[in-house]
């Protein structure tokens, strides 16, 4: 069986490099679209692309649907399914245009890679997305060890998440010079901090509580004070693994070098909330968390926009439609509730009716 075809591989590295340089895609999201790219070519045997027709989409298809998830006895998600052939969608369409392939691909076969719109609407069907509560996270960090600097650092990361809502691999990459503790700011420059979409953020620290903050503020006090480290030495260092005397690497101390990714962060938040016998939640949901929290406690539209903004978004329709989805318990209570209102607005008129009524009568 065919591992690759060398035509394909070039033609490939064009629609990739125009991927990347005309659409400023990412890596991440370029490697996505290659592996849809890969799922065909694997079923086709690697057949030059340019035999792509109408029956071979119409064949992918069933054959994607009866794909397994990787490591799992499933069905690839309708999510996976739209992807992949959006993807494929996207690259034939270019692919079309090309010299060599405009006269072998004809684009009204290419829609024939669309998904039902059953399999669409599920596809795009919103998920509720599970999140830590406040009491949980404070309980996950009450319950951390601080006996080395390697568990101070770890417990300051978690607090520090919540503190900012910053994403994981933004944070691997964070340097003493980007945090301003007097006025409670982070500032995500993305020259050097690898924020999604390279955006300059400027987050200041959500109003989560004193004692997340205080655990944060003595963490920078310890690399300064302690570490003697310098504004460009990273807030959160990589654990340094040396030899121990039975030739075991073992975790020793920190060194100021960031992570190159936000693997061992992950691990971090898993084995700590683990340990405090919960869930694990990544980091990535505790932006759930301060969604929530913002819808509760912001007052007035200009406040959430604030808070949005702080979590990165340029649109407060993207912090609603991404992270704000209402529990069902959260949905019955506000129904519940906007009942209970109605009958208090009919009061209150009924009330001010009966109020103008002795007005009127001169009774009050």
């Amino acid at each position: 069986m065919a591992i690759c075809n060398p035509k394909n591989e070039r033609i490939k590295r064009k629609y990739f490099e125009y991927q990347k340089e005309a659409h400023q895609k990412s890596q991440s999201t370029i490697d996505n679209i290659r592996k849809s790219i890969t799922r065909y070519e694997k079923h086709t045997n690697y057949k030059d692309l340019k035999t792509f027709n109408k029956d071979k989409a119409i064949d992918f298809k069933k054959y994607l649907s009866l794909s397994k998830a990787k490591g799992k006895n499933e069905a690839l998600s309708k999510s996976t399914l739209l992807s992949t052939t959006r993807n494929l969608k996207d690259f034939f369409k270019w692919l079309a245009y090309q010299p060599g392939y405009k006269s072998k691909i004809n684009l009204l076969h290419i829609d024939y890679l669309n998904l039902s719109e059953k399999e669409t609407r599920i596809a795009k069907a919103q998920k509720f997305k599970e999140y830590p509560t406040l009491e949980q996270i404070e309980k996950v960090i009450l319950n951390m060890p601080v006996n080395t600097e390697i568990e101070k650092r770890d417990r300051a990361l978690i607090a520090f998440t919540l503190l900012s809502g910053m994403r994981d691999r933004a944070i691997a990459s964070l340097r003493l010079k980007h945090i301003d503790i007097e006025r409670k700011l982070v500032k995500q420059d993305p020259r050097e901090v690898k924020t999604k979409f390279s955006k300059a953020i400027n987050t200041f620290f959500f109003p989560v509580g004193d004692p997340f903050e205080q655990i944060f503020k003595e963490w920078i006090d310890y690399l300064y004070k302690e570490k003697l480290y310098n504004n460009n030495d990273p807030v959160f260092p990589r654990t340094k693994l040396s030899l121990d005397k039975n030739q075991m690497f073992t975790a020793y101390e920190l060194e100021p070098i960031c992570w190159n990714s936000a693997n061992q962060i992950r691990k971090i938040f898993k084995e700590a909330f683990e340990q405090a016998g919960l869930t694990y939640f990544t980091p990535h949901t505790f932006r759930n968390t301060l969604v929530n929290l913002g819808e509760r406690i912001c007052q007035t539209p200009e406040q959430f926009k604030a808070w949005s903004q702080n979590l990165g978004h340029e649109q407060v329709l993207t912090t609603f439609n991404s992270y704000g989805y209402i529990t069902p318990d959260k949905q019955g209570e506000i129904i519940k509730n906007i009942n209970s209102k109605k009958k208090e607005d009919n009061s209150m008129e009924e009330l001010n009716k009966k109020f103008d009524l002795l007005l009127q009568k001169g009774a009050v």
